[in-house]
């Protein structure tokens, strides 16, 4: 079985101990064992990076473009393995494994034109003979704690702009799916750039992620995951005075109105709520629907549910792959249950799935005669669970759209400008679809929510340089 070690000041360094990487398609399947790093781990990459970064952050433009470019397209050349692996770790299927692949790819690319696109102000003072020069720097030692569900794009989309504008970096990838993301270090530890401005720290988050909130040289956290941990990191950066960026949870409303073309409102409401199983930030699970079309949009939904094939992620064929883990199986399967004790019905799916190999396998759920006020309609779920909501026209769909903590992406299917017009403008989200699935966003253009969802700045596009820079301000006697 091949080991794979921490990255750490240019060096392969082992942890304590190994993590066996095992396929949710086929549990008898081990990937791979991944070390497991310790405090220890984390101080040595911090002390790492904090050596390379004097040179990294004042270093040519030109260097730190050329590395990112390179890096960009070996993943491009390589997304069919990349993406191979990914599904193999994540249980995403193969088509959606190598589209992620090829986006960390093209992220990559992206930003090492912005290396090159940095720009500043030249001001005149309100004083007389005085000029005023408004220019970014790199912020420093950056800590990146990324999530399973995305194992090599969201890892792409903080490294590549943390380094394009000079800072150094210790990623912790999450502890369920280290496979993608050692072999983008792996590629990265080939590009060129010095010894230290990338380390990879792999481990529990308990362990690792704890270490880098609270390691006085860390300068700022880059967080993807779950509201609870993202709280308890934001009072810790806050106490240490660190710089910290935060995407959280999701509960994505999708509405569905009278007026919506129906084939199209089944297709994308499917393809938001229980592709990649469900396990987007930006998935669909509460889909608000007006009575005069809902009883044509339950019977179309089961109609189409009932085509979706789930199976191993690698197979040909497959339209769901496994949920990612045990525990995660067990709590989507639990809010099917919840939401039948509330006095939701039950119309397709819910059940664990036996299929030729051992997975974590379950057939995609909808709840409908759900109210706003159910738990499955207020807490995320994060699997191929979704309700239906009832309402009695737009200016109810709206009203319980917005009526959740969360803000991060709302869907909205119509014919009608008008309704999607002021749905853009009053919906309490960060991300807005028309007549589009709410998961599925490019990466040049920013991403983040609003409310419980993230905090702090955008992530992704040129509004990367918000987190990743910080503004000096310089003053010149003439």
């Amino acid at each position: 079985m091949k080991k794979n070690d921490n990255f750490i000041g240019g060096q392969w360094v082992s942890g304590n101990s190994y993590s066996p990487n095992l396929n949710p398609s086929n549990l008898a399947d081990t990937i791979a064992e991944y070390t497991q790093g310790d405090a220890a781990s984390v101080d040595a990459a911090v002390a790492a990076a904090t050596a390379a970064f004097p040179a990294w952050a004042t270093g040519g433009v030109q260097a730190r473009s050329d590395a990112l470019d390179k890096i960009g397209t070996e993943i491009l050349a390589r997304r069919e393995e990349l993406g191979t692996l990914l599904s193999r770790e994540e249980g995403k299927t193969k088509a959606e494994g190598i589209g992620e692949a090829t986006r960390a790819g093209q992220i990559f690319k992206f930003f090492a034109g912005e290396c090159l696109r940095l720009s500043g102000e030249l001001l005149p003072s309100v004083r007389p003979n005085i000029g005023v020069e408004i220019t970014r720097e790199p912020i420093g030692v950056v800590g990146l704690i990324t999530p399973w569900n995305f194992p090599i794009a969201i890892p792409a989309w903080k490294i590549a702009p943390a380094l394009a504008f000079g800072n150094c970096v210790v990623l912790k990838p999450a502890d369920l799916v280290p496979g993608s993301a050692w072999a983008l270090a792996e590629i990265i530890s080939r590009s060129g750039i010095p010894a230290g401005v990338f380390n990879l720290v792999m481990g529990r988050g308990s362990v690792i992620g704890s270490a880098l909130v609270s390691h006085p040289g860390i300068h700022a956290i880059s967080f993807t995951g779950s509201v609870g941990v993202g709280r308890a990191i934001a009072v810790e950066c806050v106490t240490r005075q660190k710089k910290v960026q935060l995407e959280m949870g999701g509960k994505n409303p999708q509405i569905v109105l009278d007026d919506a073309d129906l084939a199209q409102a089944v297709e994308l409401s499917v393809q938001s709520a229980f592709y990649s199983t469900g396990q987007r930030c930006t998935a669909s699970s509460r889909l608000i629907v007006t009575e005069g079309i809902y009883p044509k949009f339950i019977d179309a939904m089961k109609a189409r549910m009932s085509k979706i094939k789930v199976g191993d992620a690698l197979a040909e064929g497959t339209d769901i792959g496994p949920v990612s883990s045990q525990s995660q199986l067990e709590q989507d399967l639990s809010y099917v249950r919840i939401g039948q004790d509330e006095g939701a019905t039950l119309l397709t799916g819910g059940e664990r799935l036996k299929l030729a190999t051992e997975g974590f396998y379950m057939s995609p759920a909808l709840l409908v005669d759900t109210d706003k006020d159910m738990r499955i309609n207020r807490e995320e779920i994060f699997g191929p669970v979704a309700s239906v909501i009832r309402v009695k026209n737009y200016d109810e769909a709206l009203a319980t759209a917005n009526d959740t903590e969360f803000g991060l992406s709302a869907g909205i299917a119509t014919t009608s400008l008008k309704y999607a017009t002021h749905f853009k403008r009053h919906s309490q989200a960060g991300m807005v679809m028309v007549n589009l699935p709410t998961a599925g966003v490019d990466y040049h253009v920013p991403f983040g929510g609003r409310k419980g969802s993230s905090y702090g700045s955008r992530e992704q596009g040129k509004y990367a340089q918000e987190f990743f820079t910080t503004v000096k301000t310089s003053y010149t006697l003439a």
